[in-house]
């Protein structure tokens, strides 16, 4: 009985957009072991927490904030940008992030009065972020919770849920002031690309579930793949599926969310 009211309080939190009420439960009992990081977040600071993701609109996350989690091993550390060919879109994220700021590689000289981008990063194969673990590609033992959702917003300001797989957590370590370095926690994330007519798996002809059909390949690679880890809305079950007409199948991926998980004592 205990479980299933906390179950319904934390879905009420979760399916609710504007209503927060409740969060404080999250810190009524001290957190052992791994969750011992939950304990530094008093239920304000849980609350902008959980609403990073959700109110992307508004959100003005860069990657620096605080969040009840840490990144895992393994990692491998010093990693260049230039490895991985990413470095042109972390210079258009801290572009898009720091507006008031202006970022470049080293030794161009277009821009003298703009900041200079580190090319190392620590990779990072996991992260957790308050009881859950997500996985990454660059792991391919955790790759089955790599497959994530997250909130995007487009030009006519309509948002829009996106699934993707992480590719790899990352550690930045930048100065936007000029004098502190401050780590940026961050993903590299490919998204899934969506279909012409968006399909809803449906029960009893009435009832519609929130399993929906996208493509199965990605997007091209953009300065979208780079995400905070405080963006990340949940994760989701990639099922392949086949729709046929007899003459041709065409396969899709059937994206299956899952709750996001809290635990409560």
């Amino acid at each position: 009985m205990r479980r299933l009211i906390n179950d319904n309080r934390i879905n009420e939190m979760i399916y609710t957009e504007n209503n927060t009420k409740g969060l404080e439960i999250l810190n009524t009992r001290q957190s052992v072991e791994s969750l011992s990081e939950m304990d530094q977040f008093g239920h304000d600071e849980m609350r902008r927490f959980w609403m990073y993701s959700r109110t992307i609109q508004e959100s003005t996350i860069s990657g620096k904030e605080p969040f009840p989690g840490e990144m895992l091993k393994p990692f491998s550390e010093n990693i260049p940008l230039s490895a991985d060919g990413i470095l042109d879109l972390m210079i258009a994220y801290y572009n898009d992030t720091y507006e008031n700021l202006k970022f470049r590689k080293p030794f161009e000289t277009d821009s003298l009065n703009s900041i200079i981008i580190p090319l190392k990063i620590n990779k990072y194969c996991r992260c957790r972020i308050g009881s859950e673990i997500f996985g990454s590609t660059f792991s391919p033992r955790h790759q089955k919770s790599s497959y994530i959702l997250a909130k995007f917003a487009s030009e006519d300001d309509s948002i829009d849920i996106y699934p993707g797989q992480i590719q790899f957590f990352f550690v930045h370590e930048i100065s936007t002031n000029r004098i502190n370095m401050e780590n940026h926690y961050l993903a590299y994330v490919r998204w899934y690309k969506k279909i012409k007519n968006r399909f809803y798996f449906s029960v009893n002809k009435e009832q519609i579930c929130n399993v929906e059909l996208w493509d199965t390949e990605f997007y091209p690679k953009s300065r979208d793949c780079i995400i905070p880890v405080h963006h990340i809305l949940g994760r989701f079950v990639p099922v392949k599926y086949k729709i046929s007409d007899r003459k041709n199948a065409k396969e899709y991926l059937a994206v299956n969310p899952i709750n996001r998980k809290y635990n409560l004592r």
